[in-house]
């Protein structure tokens, strides 16, 4: 038996994803008996890029239009330059990941990919890191960014590139094995109504 029988992870990710970083994680959370979802902006595929490479296309299960939080028990978002800036700038994109945190469910983040929850107003007061390129955009929106490996703080798991991404995996597998945080929520709530 998995660590992760029975659960059920949501990728969100669109074009210009970092391939490595939606391919790595989603076979370490398969390989623990979880099912996952590659969920989008539109029906069909994205495009992959491996160091700004045009990589391998990978077929989309649902738009984020059509998802619901509550059918899943963690979320991970990839990174890649251009794909969490296409996610950050979608209203549907930005509800479902804020509404992960809201539920106190555990997310994972690598690379680009914090980026899009300052836009869903989530990284207020939580510890994280990311590409180092983006940490001024996470420490302005209130997050306290370190440069490690990995990062987890209630629920939520960053790190930095695809080097890190055996500890990522790592981390994400036992956060979603733990399943949901209150404080996490909590924390989203403070976040929300300051």
């Amino acid at each position: 038996m998995g660590k992760l029988d029975g659960k059920k992870i949501a990728f969100l990710a669109a074009d210009g994803v970092e391939q490595v970083e939606l391919t790595e994680p989603r076979k370490a959370v398969e390989a623990e008996g979880a099912d996952t979802e590659l969920i989008s902006l539109e029906e069909g595929e994205i495009q992959g890029f491996e160091k700004l490479d045009h990589g391998d296309r990978f077929e989309v299960d649902r738009t984020v239009k059509d998802a619901d939080a509550s059918d899943y028990d963690g979320l991970v978002l990839p990174g890649g330059v251009h794909n969490p800036d296409f996610l950050r700038a979608d209203e549907d994109a930005v509800a479902f990941v804020r509404a992960f945190f809201e539920a106190g469910k555990p997310v994972g983040a690598i690379c680009h990919g914090p980026w899009t929850l300052i836009d869903a107003g989530v990284i207020d007061g939580l510890k994280v890191t990311s590409y180092p390129s983006i940490q001024a955009d996470l420490r302005n929106a209130g997050a306290d960014w370190v440069d490690e490996e990995v990062v987890v703080d209630k629920g939520l798991t960053t790190s930095r590139r695809p080097d890190d991404l055996p500890a990522f995996n790592a981390k994400i597998v036992e956060e979603f094995c733990e399943g949901e945080h209150e404080e996490l929520a909590e924390a989203t709530a403070g976040a929300s109504s300051s």
